[in-house]
């Protein structure tokens, strides 16, 4: 058996909701399957089941799909730390 996938998503610095990661991610076809998914307890973010569908989620974050990938939040900046203070 093989472990899921893991994806990552680009996010900037503005919380997004699941729902919306959900499917930026490409996991499900529309927000309703979305809110079914969350609303069912199948989607854990950071290790916790998630029932609210308008979580607010940030770079860093980590969300598990049962029986689908893990979704990692990303900075949509990666040279924001090599771009400070100049």
């Amino acid at each position: 058996m093989t472990e899921p996938a893991q994806r990552t998503l680009k996010v900037d610095e503005r919380p997004i909701n699941l729902t919306q990661v959900l499917k930026r991610a490409g996991c499900v076809p529309s927000g309703g399957a979305a809110k079914a998914l969350i609303a069912a307890g199948q989607v854990q973010v950071n290790g916790q089941v998630e029932l609210r569908k308008r979580c607010k989620l940030k770079t860093g974050d980590a969300i598990v799909i049962e029986g689908g990938p893990t979704i990692v939040l990303t900075s949509c900046d990666d040279s924001a730390l090599s771009n400070e203070g100049g």
